[in-house]
C-alpha cells in the first residue's frame, strides 16, 4: 500500500500512532495531520469484503526443481479475485501458488 501525504504529496517523512482502530498520520514535510484506517481494501474496486489467505513464497531448487520455502499473507477481494480465492479453497490446506513462478535463466 502506497501512503502519502494528502496536502503535499510526501511520502517518506510520514509518522503514525495508532489510536484503536484507527492510526493517526502527521506529515513531517507541511505538518498535515489526517487519521486512516488500517483495514486492507482491494485497490481494484475500493471494496473491504477480503479475506486474507497464505500465498507460497516459491525458489529454484537444483536444476528445473521449484520449492515453497515459506508464505506471506495476501488480501483478496472476493469479488475482483473470486477465481484465485476459489482456487485457494479447492485446494486447501496448501497455500495458493504464485501466478508467476521462477524460471531458468539462459546457460542454467
Amino acid at each position: 500500500m502506497n501512503l502519502s501525504c494528502p496536502e503535499c504529496g510526501e511520502a517518506d517523512d510520514l509518522a503514525g500512532v495508532r489510536n484503536e482502530d484507527r492510526i493517526a498520520v502527521t506529515c513531517g514535510a507541511c505538518g498535515a495531520s489526517w487519521t486512516r484506517d488500517p483495514s486492507p481494501r482491494c485497490p481494484a474496486c475500493g471494496g473491504d469484503d477480503l479475506q486474507g489467505v497464505p500465498l507460497a513464497i516459491i525458489e529454484k531448487s537444483r536444476g528445473t526443481q521449484l520449492s515453497v520455502v515459506g508464505t506471506r499473507t495476501v488480501h483478496l477481494c472476493s469479488v475482483c479475485d473470486a477465481e484465485a480465492l476459489d482456487r485457494y479453497h479447492r485446494n486447501r490446506p496448501n497455500p495458493l501458488m504464485p501466478d508467476e513462478l521462477p524460471t531458468i535463466g539462459p546457460g542454467t
